[in-house]
């Protein structure tokens, strides 16, 4: 297969470099300065899955460039989508690419859709905690990682079978689902929670664990996040819901969300997308979700990167 990879933040770095370490045709679509570190420096990952380093990476900026896609797994940040919609339209209609977006959330998918086509969109996400360092190199911190997919649309089963026949030799977990719509809304519901509280205490998992107050917190967001799961169709199981709120208490003490990271850096957050989104579900429905809009209102401030500084 041919995968243009669009972003090479830490997610799309690592997800590409290890299909391009599996010997698969993998180009990066980026902005011109992550192009030039990429050519200086090289894709290299460090990650308990095992390391890699490619210093030749087919690296493009322009439309035009791009040629024979099969699939375009998108993976930039959602405060970046509006932006990258044209350049994606034009690569679909020049290449008849299919796009599998890996972007936290649910509102991408329409908004995808309605500029591609319904029959071009993949359902998918991605599970992992990783970063860049100051050279551009992947950090991968998590014990694993995953990136999930699923046919939302009859004309994309090939496609999927495809891309699932990379899981056998990638050093990660490329798992086809058949129904990523659940699963999607699954990984949202609990970013939600564990992003949101992370990054308002500005502390990692261990305070969750250990603090009930904050788990408190924590285990409403997934509640409240469920509720609106349900109201958009998405049956989930009590022992599900459960699951994910026992979840909360499984990670490694330090560990924290790539938002919390993004925040710390004084880099842009996806509070829009997560806490953001899910008000305008709420609305939607008709319904209250309190608890998520106090942590948007606690992190709104923080959505461009860090708040200017008050004079004194």
């Amino acid at each position: 297969m041919n995968i243009l990879v669009q972003g090479a933040g830490a997610l799309g770095s690592y997800f590409g470099g290890r299909m391009l370490e599996a010997g698969e045709n993998v180009s990066f679509f980026v902005r011109e300065k992550r192009a030039n570190q990429l050519r200086d420096e090289g894709l290299k990952i460090v990650s308990p899955e095992g390391n890699f380093e490619c210093k030749n990476v087919n690296v493009f900026t322009q439309t035009d460039e791009v040629e024979n896609v099969d699939v375009i797994v998108l993976t930039v940040k959602g405060y970046h989508l509006d932006q990258v919609i044209p350049q994606v339209e034009t690569i679909v209609h020049q290449t008849g690419a299919y796009v599998l977006p890996l972007l936290n959330g649910m509102e991408h998918l329409e908004k995808l859709q309605k500029a591609v086509g319904k029959e071009k969109v993949i359902g998918g996400f991605a599970s992992i905690i990783a970063t860049l360092n100051e050279q551009g190199h992947v950090v991968h911190t998590s014990g694993s990682s995953a990136l999930k997919f699923g046919s939302l649309h009859p004309e994309q089963t090939d496609v999927c079978d495809k891309f699932e026949d990379l899981h056998k030799r990638v050093k990660t977990n490329l798992l086809k689902e058949e129904n990523i719509l659940k699963h999607m809304w699954k990984k949202y519901i609990f970013i939600t929670a564990f992003s949101g509280v992370t990054s308002a205490t500005q502390l990692p998992a261990g305070f969750i664990a250990n603090v009930e107050a904050t788990f408190e917190v924590a285990k409403k967001v997934i509640y409240e996040m469920s509720m609106l799961a349900e109201k958009e169709g998405i049956e989930l199981t009590n022992q599900e819901i459960e699951n994910m709120v026992k979840r909360l208490k499984k990670f490694p003490e330090e560990a924290t969300s790539s938002m919390h990271q993004d925040l710390r850096k004084g880099l842009p957050i996806e509070v829009e997308h997560f806490h953001g989104g899910a008000l305008r579900l709420a609305r939607k429905h008709e319904v209250t979700i309190p608890v998520i809009e106090t942590l948007y209102g606690v992190l709104k401030p923080y959505e461009h990167g860090k708040p200017y500084e008050v004079r004194k």
